[in-house]
């Protein structure tokens, strides 16, 4: 493992820890880095996404869903999180057809 590996690591544990304090910018402002160098990162992704979503950066919180959806399709908690994002955009619409596929993958409501 190289020193950047395990930098990257703590850098995700950082994040973790300040969205878990409710510093939810704070958490997204460090992961950045992590998701770019490790774009396929379906850990990094969903908390960069959940970061978004706790700060109401809906768009941002939308553009990790969708690529951590297009990266792990059968992962129904990204799905019901990008519906419940799309909801908060006034885009029902959209959100029924991720609930519905959400709904069939057993995800949680």
């Amino acid at each position: 493992m190289t020193r950047f590996e395990i930098d990257l690591h703590s850098e995700y544990l950082r994040a973790d820890l300040f969205l878990s304090m409710g510093q939810p910018t704070e958490a997204a402002r460090i992961l950045g880095p992590v998701v770019e160098a490790e774009p396929t990162n379906e850990a990094a992704l969903e908390l960069l996404a959940r970061s978004y979503f706790a700060s109401a950066q809906l768009t941002r919180a939308e553009e990790a869903l969708g690529r951590l959806v297009d990266l792990a399709p059968a992962n129904g908690w990204a799905r019901r999180a990008l519906a419940r994002t799309l909801e908060r955009q006034s885009r029902g619409a959209e959100a029924a057809a991720h609930h519905r596929l959400a709904d069939a993958m057993g995800a949680a409501r």
